[in-house]
């Protein structure tokens, strides 16, 4: 990924320019008016919480620097001032004991190979696990301990710590270097104790005598130190941890593959036309304006609009909605979404990283990426931790020592103390979490675009609803007709329609496409005429046809119904020809079919759901009545510019504002609302200043996204309660003597295993 300049914030209440590059779309310039640039960095070389922790404040301590690192996406993302160059940035991690590097520009080409370092752990684990199960068994059950088998043992257990823990001691080592400690620290400590321990006792004590037994302990008892001898201590928490270890990193995979499922969702090779001929070229050298052939079957290579064929396009795997859209001639299509069914040709109008998938997927590896203020803290501790356990087990092995005199008992305690303690579940809680949430958010059509937006869906108790575009279609359709007495409904359509057809305005094609879908083909007009602010007039199948308000005189039953749906909220029109008026026509922008649902589920999720429009009290009360709004909670027949003024009253008043809106004259109101959702239906303006997008423009998604966000933060405070809970109880369990120290490996690396678990469960959101 190219560094990027970041953005200068948008102050709340000041919507941002539709258009304007979101900041993971804009060049680095080269001048020195870039006050800030941003990058993203893939570190090697952690293996736990504590690891990330010291990358960051490391980085955090160059000046000018912003650095967040995280341990599950292995992935610092950094903010930093002209003077520094990225080179400057990866020497310091490097300094620090990691590796660090730019992440290689994605090649869709490449087919998905296997993880070599999975596979490489799986193969340390194999082995590891293969030589130390009969070390255990032969430690712990008696009567299986024929004479000598203490040396077996150490044959078997010898390749488990040297070479099968070789990963925790050169980290352990590399961190020492630099004067730190790490998970690592702890590990190879603890297992490299134990093993150095059994080699005095059977080299310079009495376990290597012929016919030593030994039992395995569930706890600590007082024994002859010279006698006893720790190897299945020592290869059982080595096999055990590398297998937490790659547990912890296939979950983890699997954790990110919605986003990574994602990013490959598009085309490969497109069929671009060229002089007349089609030439199949790979996505990557698509330009804006090339027309492009799209086959039934086929994924759309990139956005763009349809300038040739009809067909139904399924966009499922970008929006979640299942039923495909119809699409012609002027419609506009999304790159990734499949022809289901006839030929179209397109015209490009998005590429590369402009596309809408690729800023999906560029909105939910930045919400990855991110952090919960809840693991900042979770991160200090890691951070402290592993020093503090240190001391713990110093403190551990003397005060047993200074208690019982018993050596061996001071020492089993200490390494279990050692072998305990965990900090990889708590940096493991949130950011698993969110990755599941927010790439199972992405499947569904819904991106989050930050961790911080989880607390505000918690907190939220009113949701303002635009009217316009968001409770309602956005466009006008015809509603009702009245006819006079003698009139044939399907004649009046007919003549208004084909009169409608020949003008631009909103209710004309509202009127025109109504009577289209009714009663089929439309005649031809003659000497049309536009009469400016009154309606349209002209010459249709030998009668002079007029709509709009050029009668004067009504019959009675026209007069009441124009009233009736004025009074509606409806914009009623009257058609007559030759002199007469014959029939009222209404249309009004209608109310999208899932609106009324979506209002209801709004309310069960505790949620007060207010009207806001432009539109007069006549209008919103309609609109307001047929989704099941209360008449107290509609505010019309507001400008623009104040919406924004209506959100902090609602604010004053003690409330946490959500806002759902999809214009531009909805991005201020979006971001001064204490949680923005923007339809991704919407303008660019309206969807950068929301925390929140809706892919498709459908309200009950809106539930949806607040759902699925609050499921994920309660996941996030379900693994930290596991986390922390399990660090404060196993710790004392383990000084007090309480714990055999292979006991405790198992149980530190099932913690780690237990956190992704729970993360994953979010998958199955529905």
């Amino acid at each position: 990924m190219t560094s990027t300049t970041t953005a200068t914030p948008t102050t709340a209440g000041t919507p941002t320019t539709a258009g304007t590059p979101t900041p993971a779309e804009t060049p680095i310039a080269a001048t020195p008016e870039s006050a800030a640039a941003e990058v993203e960095l893939l570190i090697g070389g952690m293996t736990c919480a504590s690891c990330a922790a010291r990358v960051e404040k490391k980085l955090n301590r160059m000046d000018g620097v912003s650095a967040t690192v995280n341990y599950a996406t292995e992935k610092a993302k950094v903010s930093y001032p002209a003077g520094i160059q990225v080179a400057d940035l990866i020497a310091t991690v490097v300094k620090t004991g990691y590796t660090a590097e730019e992440p290689a520009p994605p090649q869709p080409e490449t087919p998905a190979t296997a993880d070599p370092e999975l596979a490489s752990l799986r193969e340390r684990l194999t082995v590891s696990a293969l030589l130390a199960v009969p070390v255990v068994l032969l430690s712990m059950i008696p009567a299986l301990q024929f004479d000598n088998w203490q040396w077996l043992a150490l044959t078997l257990a010898a390749p488990v710590v040297v070479w099968g823990g070789l990963p925790f001691h050169k980290a352990a080592f590399t961190n020492a270097r630099h004067g730190a400690a790490t998970m690592d620290t702890l590990v190879s400590v603890g297992t490299l104790a134990a093993f150095g321990w059994s080699l005095w006792a059977l080299f310079r004590g009495d376990a290597g005598m012929a016919g030593m037994h030994d039992e395995f302990r569930l706890t600590v008892s007082r024994t002859d130190g010279a006698s006893t001898i720790y190897l299945e201590v020592a290869a059982g928490v080595v096999a055990l941890i590398l297998l937490g270890r790659y547990l912890e990193a296939r979950s983890k995979r699997r954790a990110g593959a919605a986003l990574r499922a994602l990013m490959e969702l598009g085309a490969k090779d497109v069929a671009v036309l060229r002089d007349g001929r089609e030439v199949r070229v790979p996505v990557g050298e698509l330009a804006v304006g090339d027309r492009f052939v799209v086959r039934p079957g086929e994924k759309i290579a990139t956005d763009g609009t349809v300038v040739e064929g009809t067909s139904a396009v399924d966009a499922s795997m970008l929006t979640g909605e299942s039923v495909p859209v119809d699409v012609a001639p002027g419609d506009t299509v999304t790159g990734a979404t499949v022809n289901a069914g006839g030929r179209l040709v397109v015209a490009a109008s998005r590429v590369g990283s402009d596309t809408q998938l690729a800023r999906m997927a560029r909105l939910v590896e930045d919400a990855q990426n991110g952090k919960a203020e809840v693991q900042r803290l979770a991160d200090r501790i890691s951070g402290i931790f592993v020093p503090v356990v240190l001391l713990i087990a110093v403190g551990t092995f003397g005060v047993w020592l200074g208690v019982t005199g018993d050596v061996a008992a001071a020492f089993t305690a200490a390494v279990a103390v050692l072998i305990i303690a965990c900090p990889c579940a708590l940096g493991l809680a949130t950011p698993t979490a969110l990755m599941v949430g927010t790439g199972r958010g992405a499947q569904l059509g819904i991106l989050i675009k930050g961790p911080e937006v989880l607390e505000s869906t918690r907190r939220v108790d009113t949701v303002v609803l635009d009217k316009t575009g968001t409770i309602t279609t956005g466009r006008m359709t015809l509603q009702e007709v009245y006819v006079a007495d003698g009139t044939d409904e399907r004649e009046l359509l007919r003549l208004a329609g084909a009169l409608e057809h020949a003008s631009e305005h909103p209710v004309a094609r509202a009127v025109a496409t109504g009577a289209e879908e009714r009663v089929g083909a439309l005649p031809p007009v003659e000497r049309f005429e536009n009469v400016p602010g009154r309606g349209v007039r002209g010459r249709v199948e030998g009668h002079e046809v007029a709509v709009g308000r050029l009668f004067d005189d009504l019959p009675e039953v026209l007069a009441r119904a124009r009233s009736e749906a004025e009074s509606g909220g409806r914009t009623a029109v009257v058609v007559g020809w030759d002199g007469t008026a014959r029939g009222v026509v209404a249309v009004a922008d209608a109310v999208k079919e899932t609106s009324a649902e979506a209002v209801r589920q709004l309310r069960a999720l505790g949620l007060t759901p207010v009207l806001l429009t432009g539109d007069n009290r006549a209008v919103a009360d309609s609109v307001a009545a047929a989704v099941g709004i209360a008449p107290g909670d509609v505010i019309a027949e507001v400008l623009p510019e104040d919406k924004v003024a209506v959100v902090r009253r609602l604010q004053g008043e003690g409330r946490s504002v959500a806002m759902v809106g999809d214009g531009v004259n909805d991005a201020a109101a979006l971001a001064t609302a204490d949680l923005g959702l923007a339809m991704g239906t919407g303008t660019d303006a309206a969807i950068e200043a929301s925390d929140l997008t809706l892919v498709r423009g459908d309200l009950r998604v809106a539930a949806d996204a607040i759902r699925l966000s609050r499921k994920t933060l309660s996941t996030i405070k379900g693994n930290l309660v596991w986390a922390f809970g399990y660090n404060v109880a196993a710790l004392p369990l383990a000084a007090a003597g309480m714990l055999n120290p292979m006991i405790a490996g198992a149980a530190m690396a099932f913690s780690s295993v237990f956190v992704v678990s729970n993360s994953l469960r979010l998958r199955t959101f529905r």
